[in-house]
């Protein structure tokens, strides 16, 4: 039980002046604290203190390139350095609460979760998934455009270019185990993290998989990967999961599975035979074709006039993404135009 001012100076009031005795000194003290208000009189508990919950600590860059999720709570995230292993728990802020041991952030996490008593990630939950080289940062337009539909977004972060396309779907099979209490999930995708999803599936056909939205993903193959691959820079830059961008025949890409449910596709393109970017055939968004965009079994698709890079920020893509979400189709108004 805690014990409060007013208590504790009493007893020690009583010890001094005999007990059941009162003296002006007494009476002077039951003044002062009458006027004092209750929160400023009260101990604090021991069993809140900041010794046993964890307290913010300085911003980090939220993982970037070197960390992957693989917990998400709430609003808080548990990552893993892909070079040492080391774990960190992050806030929506990006600020860190703990590191150390996995075993040692989630016990960090549970007391945050005990403490102030978050509710669980029960609902519909929309995992956000950045390109190569990004970050979920980039998908914040996405996130917002949101906000108002029942429906709670997991931004999530990998370390795209260091690590295989099996190894990022890997962490994102972690995360979508971690949301326990999601009835669905779906997935609003940019680029590479469309085959982020098609690679998890291969490994975790999750049931609760409910709807995917890819804006601008190489489902085919990134032609400008495969002019690029042969180059040192490229490799160092772009890392493994670059060089399996390039696809072609018995490439991981040409063995990844179509989602068994409803998905869309959202591409970059001038409508034309040219595109934005001379140096690939027929139409695209500056970085991958329209043609690699369109896998077929998809319930709908769109093409939009809008660079790679700006797909995710688009009204008309982000009015589409909220559609889709809710009606397996990018709008009401025109009928929806399936791959076969």
């Amino acid at each position: 039980m805690t014990m409060n001012r007013r208590t504790l100076l009493a007893g020690l009031t009583a010890a001094a002046t005999g007990l059941g005795g009162r003296s002006q000194d007494c009476q002077a003290a039951d003044e002062i604290l009458s006027n004092t208000p209750a929160d400023d009189l009260a101990m604090p508990d021991p069993e809140e203190s900041a010794d046993t919950v964890p307290q913010p600590g300085l911003p980090t860059l939220g993982g970037r390139q070197f960390w992957g999720d693989v917990v998400f709570r709430t609003g808080f995230r548990i990552q893993r350095n892909v070079f040492s292993g080391h774990f960190r728990l992050l806030d929506s802020a990006d600020r860190r609460y703990a590191s150390g041991t996995e075993a040692e952030c989630r016990t960090a996490l549970e007391a945050l979760v005990r403490t102030r008593q978050l509710p669980p990630d029960s609902g519909h939950a929309v995992i956000l998934i950045h390109g190569i080289g990004r970050s979920s940062k980039s998908l914040n337009a996405v996130a917002r455009s949101l906000a108002d539909l029942p429906v709670f977004c997991v931004p999530f972060d990998y370390p795209s270019t260091r690590v295989s396309l099996a190894d990022c779907a890997d962490y994102l099979r972690q995360v979508i185990q971690s949301l326990t209490s999601a009835e669905r999930i779906s997935f609003v995708v940019h680029s590479m993290g469309g085959l982020v999803v098609r690679r998890m599936l291969q490994d975790l056909p999750d049931p609760r998989c409910h709807r995917l939205i890819m804006m601008g993903t190489p489902n085919h193959g990134a032609e400008l990967a495969g002019m690029l691959k042969k180059f040192f820079l490229f490799r160092a830059i772009w890392g493994p999961a670059g060089q399996e961008l390039a696809g072609g025949a018995g490439s991981a890409l040409a063995s990844l599975p179509t989602p068994a449910f409803p998905f869309g596709v959202i591409a970059g393109g001038r409508g034309d035979d040219e595109g934005y970017n001379q140096l690939l055939p027929g139409d695209d968004d500056g970085t991958v074709t329209v043609a690699s965009t369109r896998l077929q079994g998809a319930a709908d698709f769109l093409r939009i006039p809008r660079l790679h890079s700006f797909l995710m920020s688009n009204q008309t893509a982000l009015e589409a993404v909220r559609c889709f979400l809710e009606h397996a189709r990018f709008s009401l108004t025109r009928q929806p135009a399936p791959i076969t």
